[in-house]
């Protein structure tokens, strides 16, 4: 087993440029994100791998430095943000548990009075956004400047394009707005919502942005770079770690659990953050997406390097 806190550098190096090689022998056996169609004209045949440790060093490699469109990668940072203004009031209007259903279902709705199972899947991320938009005037200018700090990168920013792209196909998001609004788990306009939601998924960073912005959960909640801050308690990091292991990867997630067995975030913009506590945090990207929305190659890659590192959550 790889000694992950002794100069890992080199070893992890190496190991990153293996799995890089491997991945690209999986070329073609999954498709780009169609229905948006920003991301259906991404070049398929990308693959990027960034390792952040908590000691302050990266090791990457392919495509690691390429900005991506971070998609429901975003609904990670929008949940911690809501965590950290409301704490267990969050669960008044959202569940914590797995959905065992597509990310954009409206099945579970009904049955449950409009309340989602997960702030992961899209009914919960809406209904997180609605709370947030609630609390912030800006909301999409707030994320943005939570995520600059996080990822040490003040230029980053979201695609206008691919915001303009989503929300004029946002069709689906809207009725599930109305549908929750409709059992009184909405309190913002659905327009209003629905254009914040939007710009959030159309961020873009990169592999190295992602694991450094997301190295607050690998890190009992303190961020390392810039900011050197709790930026959430211990506590609160344990418990958003808990519920990415179990709702991170939308109806796939207990297929997740077993094959890589750490708290993963997937989008479908190809990419996948997962955190390794007390380690650090990997970001994979690979645009082509399985029947679930998740990136072929990052699952692939994760997969691999659990196994040549022996790391886990615990």
């Amino acid at each position: 087993m790889l000694q992950t806190k002794a100069h890992p550098e080199d070893q992890l190096q190496d190991i990153l440029d293996r799995i890089a090689e491997q991945a690209h022998a999986l070329y073609g056996q999954g498709k780009v994100a169609s229905y948006i169609p920003a991301l259906a004209q991404v070049q398929p045949r990308q693959f990027g791998i960034a390792i952040a440790l908590v000691d302050g060093s990266c090791v990457s490699a392919g495509s690691a430095g390429t900005p991506f469109s971070i998609q429901s990668i975003s609904k990670l940072f929008t949940f911690v943000l809501a965590l950290k203004l409301m704490g267990d009031d969050v669960w008044r209007r959202v569940g914590r548990e797995p959905s065992g259903a597509a990310f954009n279902s409206m099945v579970q709705l009904e049955t449950e009075k409009g309340i989602p199972r997960n702030p992961f899947i899209n009914a919960g991320a809406l209904v997180i956004t609605d709370m947030l938009t609630t609390r912030y005037a800006h909301l999409d200018i707030a994320l943005l400047g939570a995520l600059r700090r996080l990822s040490d990168s003040p230029d980053l920013n979201w695609d206008m394009q691919t915001a303009k792209s989503e929300r004029d196909t946002a069709h689906r998001n809207m009725a599930l707005a109305y549908f929750m609004k409709s059992y009184g788990n909405f309190v913002n306009e659905p327009e209003l919502v629905l254009d914040n939601y939007c710009r959030q998924c159309a961020i873009e960073m990169s592999c190295a942005q992602l694991a450094q912005a997301t190295m607050f959960l690998a890190n009992g909640g303190r961020d390392i770079g810039g900011m050197q801050e709790q930026f959430l308690s211990a506590d609160a990091a344990r418990r958003v770690n808990a519920l990415l292991l179990t709702c991170g990867a939308y109806d796939a997630a207990g297929d997740f659990a077993y094959r890589i067995g750490l708290p993963i975030k997937t989008g479908v913009g190809g990419g996948i953050v997962a955190i390794v506590p007390g380690v650090g945090t990997v970001a994979v990207w690979g645009p082509e997406l399985d029947a679930k929305g998740n990136s072929v190659l990052g699952a692939f890659a994760l997969e691999r390097l659990v196994q040549e590192t022996g790391w886990s959550h615990d």
